[in-house]
């Protein structure tokens, strides 16, 4: 008797401690509203600050390259321009801004083609003879070339162009270009291939195909949203390169664009609008690739990576 009543006291006591049960799930409630404020504050703090550094570095870039050179001195850097102009746009074009447009043209194209096609072939191989030691070794090696830093190898590359009488050419732009474009390229589209069916190329092998025609028939339509991602950034990179043409040319008629900036300095200063304006003119050919391609570089960009 004495024993039950003592549980009973006990499980009183107990639930006598415990709080109304009313109360935890309002301070939860509050908690959670309180947490979604500060997350949607936190958001909104961080949206409005990358908003700022990318959105004002971009109109004072615009609105400076309508400006004369005495406006430029005397207006404030974010105010409109108070007399809008297109001469430095005019200035720019009658110069030699066509032979560096088409420099950068030449060397971009010819860069992204010969690295995407290497880089397919390359990937390709990896993935179908993973299994081989000869294979990881490649795939090893050619990740290595992340860890390699362009600017430790300038030298060593420039003497090499020497060597093979390149110098002052597209051609020494476009090769050293290419070799440091494959690494990441290459790693990209073996990250893609890989989660492909191999039931697929069996059944390709089983029809009789060759590795040619199982690369060009199925593994190159099967990669295009990560062909046109490595496309893309292969191009931005190489078309805002600086080090190889500046390093590996010396002619004008072989400038490229980013090199071609340096020329709007003169000897007691720098003609600032007339420089934003050949940025701006610089910018729109890959803005309207990123424009035309933005939906399969999205698309490259997600798919490829789901094992």
């Amino acid at each position: 008797m004495s024993t039950t009543v003592t549980k009973t006291r006990t499980d009183v006591d107990r639930k006598a401690a415990l709080p109304h049960p009313s109360a935890p799930p309002q301070a939860a409630g509050r908690l959670r509203l309180a947490a979604s404020a500060l997350r949607r504050t936190l958001t909104g703090g961080a949206a409005l600050l990358w908003t700022a550094l990318v959105v004002v570095p971009v109109y004072w870039l615009v609105v400076t390259s309508l400006r004369s050179r005495t406006d430029f001195t005397t207006d404030s850097p974010l105010a409109l321009p108070g007399h809008p102009t297109l001469a430095n746009y005019q200035a720019v074009l009658d110069g030699d801004f066509a032979t560096y447009l088409l420099n950068s043209v030449v060397v971009t194209m010819a860069t992204v083609a010969l690295t995407v096609v290497v880089a397919l072939m390359a990937s390709f191989a990896i993935v179908q003879h993973g299994g081989s030691r000869w294979s990881r070794l490649t795939f090893r090696l050619f990740l290595l070339g992340l860890a390699i830093p362009l600017q430790a190898v300038i030298i060593p590359v420039y003497l090499l162009i020497i060597r093979m009488q390149l110098y002052d050419s597209l051609l020494a732009i476009v090769l050293p270009s290419v070799a440091f474009a494959l690494p990441i390229t290459v790693m990209i589209m073996v990250s893609f291939l890989r989660d492909v069916p191999h039931s697929l190329f069996e059944a390709m092998v089983v029809d009789g195909a060759s590795d040619w025609r199982m690369l060009w028939s199925l593994a190159a339509p099967l990669a295009r949203p990560a062909l046109v991602t490595v496309a893309v950034y292969d191009g931005l990179q190489v078309w805002n390169g600086f080090l190889f043409p500046l390093i590996l040319t010396q002619s004008g008629d072989k400038a490229v664009l980013p090199l071609a900036l340096t020329l709007y300095r003169g000897q007691f200063g720098i003609d600032v609008p007339a420089t934003m304006a050949a940025v701006v003119l610089s910018t729109l050919p890959m803005l309207v690739v990123f424009v035309l391609a933005r939906r399969q570089l999205v698309a490259g960009l997600t798919a490829g990576f789901s094992k």
